[in-house]
C-alpha cells in the first residue's frame, strides 16, 4: 500500500492512532510508578500488547498490521537491531574483563579519598559505561563496587550515589555503541535517505559531552566530600590492574568508529582486538568466548551472553518500530510535524528547537526515562521538522539524545536510572536525583547550544 494512495484510517478519526502510544506510555506509568520494576523484557512486552490492542480502533486491522510491519521492516529498524546485536557481543566483552577492578586498584595506589574520590568514580565510570555502551549495565556493575568504598573515604552520599548514575548516562549519550546513540542517529536521515552516520554524529556530540563532563567533575571534586566521613582503612572491592589493558580496545574501537564513520568496522576491530588481548593477558580463557556445555546440551560465552543479553532490547526496538509504522500510515507524525512547523515559536531556527526539546523532554518523563524509546517516539517527528528547517542530521541527533539524556531522564519517580540507584544504595528517588550533577549540565549546555546556536550547522548539497 502507498501511503500516499490510502491513509490508514480510525473509527473516530486520526487522533486514535494515538491509542497504542497511550497504552504504552500507561504501561510504562504501571511499572515504574506502580511495581517500581524494571527491564526491557516488561517494555516489550507493553510495546507490543500496545499494538495489539490498538489495532481495534482501526478500519482494518489487516491494514493496521501491514502498516506495523512496515515500520518495523524500515531500514532504520533493521540497521538499529543489527548494530544492538553486534555491540552486545562487544559489551559482554568488557564486562567480562572486570574493567571496572582497575579503577578501584589506582583508587587505591593513589589514596584518592573525600570530594575527589567521588570525581575519580564519575570518570571511571563515564569510562566504563562508554566503553560497555551500557548505562543500565554499568550502574550494577559501579555501585556495588564504588558506592561502599565512597562512604568509607568520606564522601556525600547524595554526589556518591549522583556520580555513578551521571557516569553511566555519559556513556549512554556518548558511547557509539550505546543504544540510544544508535537509535539518535538512525532516526535522523540526510536529504536523500541516508540515515546519519554514527562516527559524525559522536564527533559532533563530543564537544557537549566534554563540556558537561567538566562542569560535573569540579562540582563532584569540590562539593563531594561535604558531610562525609573518612573511616580510614582501603577499599574493600576486588582490584585488577591488568584489567586496564582492555582500555586498548575499547580506544581502538572508539578512533576506528569515528574516524571511518562506520560502526560495523569499529565492532569488528574491537571485538577481535579485545578477544585476543583477554585471551594473551589471562584475563580470561577461550571457554569465556564460546564453549559447549555437554551437561545442558548449550552454547556458553561472553559472545552467546552478549547477543541474549541485547535481546530484549531488540524486541523493544521492534515494538517500537511497529507503532511508528502506524502512526507515519495514519498521517499523525506528518501531522504533528506540521503543527510544530506551522507554530509561530518554531518560525526561526532557535524556536524549532526548543519546541523540539519540549517535545524530547514531555515524551522521555512520560517513558519513564527510558531514553532509547524516547529517542525512536519522538526522533521521526524531529526528523521531519529538522529537515524542513535544513538543520544537519548530526545537529538534531545531538539535540534528540542530549535532551533525553538530561534532566528528563532523572526526574524523581518517573526514571529507571533513579530508581535503580535509589534500589542500589537505599537512599530516596529524590537524594538520587539531586547528586545526578551531569544531567543538569547536559541539560544546561544544549539550552545554551540552541539559544545561542553553538553548534548548529545547516545540511548542504
Amino acid at each position: 500500500m502507498d501511503q500516499k494512495e490510502k491513509k490508514l484510517t480510525f473509527r473516530g478519526g486520526i487522533g486514535f492512532s494515538l491509542v497504542p502510544v497511550v497504552i504504552y506510555v500507561f504501561f510504562c506509568m504501571v511499572l515504574f510508578i506502580g511495581f517500581r520494576a524494571f527491564n526491557m523484557e516488561a517494555l516489550a512486552v507493553g510495546g507490543f500488547l500496545a499494538l495489539l490492542v490498538g489495532g481495534v480502533f482501526c478500519t482494518s486491522y489487516t491494514e493496521y498490521w501491514e502498516s506495523a510491519i512496515r515500520g518495523i521492516s524500515s531500514i532504520t529498524s533493521v540497521s538499529v537491531v543489527v548494530i544492538l546485536l553486534l555491540v552486545g557481543m562487544f559489551s559482554q566483552l568488557i564486562k567480562t574483563c572486570g574493567l571496572s577492578g582497575g579503577f578501584v586498584w589506582i583508587a587505591n595506589a593513589v589514596g584518592l579519598r573525600g570530594g575527589l574520590f567521588v570525581a575519580f568514580t564519575f570518570l571511571a565510570t563515564c569510562i566504563v559505561s562508554t566503553a560497555t555502551g551500557s548505562s543500565i549495565g554499568t550502574m550494577f556493575i559501579a555501585f556495588p563496587i564504588f558506592y561502599p568504598a565512597g562512604l568509607i573515604l568520606g564522601g556525600n552520599e547524595m554526589l556518591m550515589a549522583g556520580s555513578i548514575v551521571s557516569g553511566a548516562i555519559f556513556g549512554d549519550n556518548l558511547a557509539p555503541i550505546s543504544d540510544t546513540t544508535i537509535a539518535s542517529s538512525s532516526t535522523q536521515q540526510f536529504k536523500d535517505g541516508r540515515p546519519a552516520d554514527i562516527g559524525g554524529v559522536v564527533s559532533s556530540r563530543l564537544k557537549y559531552s566534554a563540556v558537561a563532563g567538566l562542569i560535573s567533575i569540579v562540582i563532584f571534586a569540590v562539593f563531594g566530600g561535604m558531610g562525609g566521613t573518612w573511616q580510614g582503612g582501603e577499599i574493600d572491592a576486588a582490584s585488577n590492574p591488568v584489567s586496564l589493558v582492555m582500555l586498548i580496545p575499547v580506544v581502538v574501537m572508539l578512533v576506528v568508529s569515528t574516524k571511518t564513520r562506520n560502526i560495523y568496522e569499529g565492532i569488528f576491530v574491537g571485538l577481535f582486538l579485545g578477544t585476543a588481548v583477554g585471551l594473551a593477558t589471562g584475563l580470561f580463557t577461550f571457554d569465556a568466548v564460546f564453549a559447549n556445555d555437554a551437561a545442558n546440551n548449550e552454547a556458553t560465552g561472553f559472545l552467546i551472553d552478549g547477543v541474549n543479553g541485547i535481546l530484549p532490547t531488540c524486541a523493544l526496538v521492534i515494538s517500537v518500530f511497529g507503532i511508528m509504522g502506524v502512526l507515519n500510515d495514519a498521517g499523525m507524525l506528518n501531522l504533528i510535524a506540521e503543527k510544530i512547523l506551522n507554530s509561530k515559536m518554531a518560525q526561526t531556527d532557535t524556536g524549532a528547537e526548543l519546541v523540539c526539546m519540549a517535545g524530547i523532554a514531555v515524551t522521555t518523563i512520560l517513558l519513564g526515562g527510558v531514553s532509547s524509546a524516547s529517542i525512536l517516539t519522538f526522533g521521526p517527528i524531529l526528523n521531519k521538522i529538522g529537515s524542513a528547517k535544513n538543520i544537519h542530521p548530526y545537529r538534531r541527533a545531538n539535540l534528540l539524545d542530549g535532551t533525553a539524556n538530561s534532566l528528563p531522564a532523572i526526574v524523581p519517580f518517573m526514571s529507571v536510572f533513579v530508581f535503580i540507584g535509589a534500589a542500589l544504595t537505599g537512599l530516596s528517588p529524590v537524594v538520587v536525583a539531586g547528586g545526578t550533577i551531569y544531567g543538569f549540565a547536559l541539560f544546561a549546555v544544549f539550552l545554551i547550544a540552541v539559544l545561542t546556536g553553538w553548534g548548529r550547522k545547516k545540511e548542504t548539497p
